[in-house]
């Protein structure tokens, strides 16, 4: 199927050019991301593949459609940037890539956790100009604490088996219990119990109109005074102006965010020779107790793999005739 694949990086051309070697598809590769300005480029093609940046609200998918595009193939797990009801009207077909490496993306959250605990980004920077103190290096052990879980898919019970093994206690919460985790000692509880009694929160849930700002003013107000406050999912999950508010009151005594509401302005582009025209992020990484790093979660050999390897197999499905259990279906059951 000919296919233009928007928002690549040189990672996405390597891992999609050798996954391609078999299957065959014809592919383009675009470093814009798929907007207003960049939707006449998918004229003449039958699918586009797409990342968590690329906004395809009713205009785009209209425009599509318009193109003869049959196909949106998003290469990650969420939709919420997608129109579903247009792409129904329009006969547009949606799949995704459900679990590429959950164990990437749960490792990441690790990662923050223990950078922001144990302080080991300054402990580096310190070393590098000679300074071999430890003073304000003091951190706290893992062992003991209670750890909130908010979404135990994949993703979430990757993370919670991880933490087990640091001797946590783990609370969460879902609307579908796991009963793997609740045989490993896992307490669900609900999400109040959990902002109460949890020395670190790690979201893992998707974005909905239900989860969006799940962590707002009211949350920060019921948590754990010092807390620790971790996202890798989506950023539109925490409302951030309000976790600024929490940081400068010391309600909230970590963060550590992958994801950030207004990200596809920012993110996975070099900013580095450029002023940063957002003033909220610029105070939130101002904040010597908050780690930001760029939407890497997923950023493994194997998780890209699995994403290319996948996002292949959904565009052979869709063109073969098939169902992919991959499909994204609009509410009336149809796409």
């Amino acid at each position: 199927m000919k296919t233009a694949l928007f928002s690549t990086k040189s990672y996405d051309r390597e891992y999609f050019s050798q996954c391609n070697i078999d299957v065959k598809h014809s592919l383009t590769y675009f470093e814009e991301s798929l907007n207003v300005n960049t939707a006449e480029l998918t004229k003449g093609y039958e699918a586009v593949c797409v990342f968590v940046n690329d906004k395809l609200d009713k205009h785009i998918i209209d425009k599509l459609s318009e193109n003869g595009v049959k196909l949106i193939a998003l290469r990650c797990a969420g939709f919420n940037n997608v129109d579903l009801k247009a792409a129904f009207e329009n006969n547009i077909k949606i799949v995704r890539v459900p679990a590429y490496s959950p164990q990437a993306v749960a490792e990441h959250t690790v990662a923050l956790i223990l950078t922001l605990n144990r302080k080991t980004h300054k402990a580096y920077n310190r070393i590098r100009e000679g300074n071999f103190s430890v003073e304000k290096l003091i951190g706290f052990n893992l062992f003991n604490k209670t750890v909130g879980v908010i979404g135990t898919g994949k993703i979430g019970i990757a993370f919670c088996e991880i933490m087990l093994g640091f001797g946590c206690k783990i609370l969460a919460y879902d609307i579908i219990e796991s009963d793997i985790l609740k045989m490993k000692g896992v307490v669900y509880k609900s999400v109040e119990e959990i902002l109460a009694d949890a020395d670190i929160i790690s979201l893992h849930c998707p974005l909905t109109p239900q989860t969006n700002h799940i962590i707002d003013r009211e949350a920060f107000s019921k948590m754990k005074k010092g807390a620790m406050l971790i996202n890798t999912s989506r950023g539109a999950l925490i409302k951030t102006s309000d976790a600024i508010d929490a940081l400068k009151n010391e309600q909230l005594g970590y963060l550590g965010i992958d994801v950030y509401e207004q990200e596809e302005k920012l993110f996975f582009r070099d900013l580095s020779e450029n002023i940063i025209q957002d003033d909220i992020l610029l105070r939130l990484i101002g904040f010597p107790n908050v780690l930001v790093t760029a939407h890497q979660g997923f950023l493994t050999k194997e998780a890209l793999d699995q994403i290319a390897v996948t996002t292949l197999k959904n565009i052979s499905t869709i063109e073969d005739g098939e169902c992919s259990e991959n499909e994204v279906k609009h509410e009336s059951g149809k796409n």
